[in-house]
């Protein structure tokens, strides 16, 4: 199984509230992000994380799985295709 670049959009409701749990899931995907960007939400309490990923489908999938059993978190994903070496 080949590792694919992902491009992967979360939203955070309530992110003072959920954003250690996330956090906490990030960190242990850690080694498959390559870039990070984060902005919060003005003017609301939630927050917006865009992640650039280089991971298996199974790795990828288990990222989504433990992002989506956080209440009030959202996910969503696209695969740009297979990464290159």
């Amino acid at each position: 199984m080949g590792r694919d670049i992902r491009v992967v959009g979360i939203l955070v409701e309530k992110r003072a509230v959920h954003g250690p749990e996330v956090q906490e899931v990030l960190t242990r995907f850690g080694s498959r992000i390559l870039m990070r960007c984060g902005i919060p939400d003005p003017g609301r309490e939630r927050g917006i994380i865009t992640l650039t990923m280089q991971a298996e489908e199974n790795e990828y999938l288990g990222l989504e799985e433990d992002l989506q059993k956080i209440e009030g978190v959202s996910v969503r994903g696209v695969c740009l295709g297979e990464a290159l070496g």
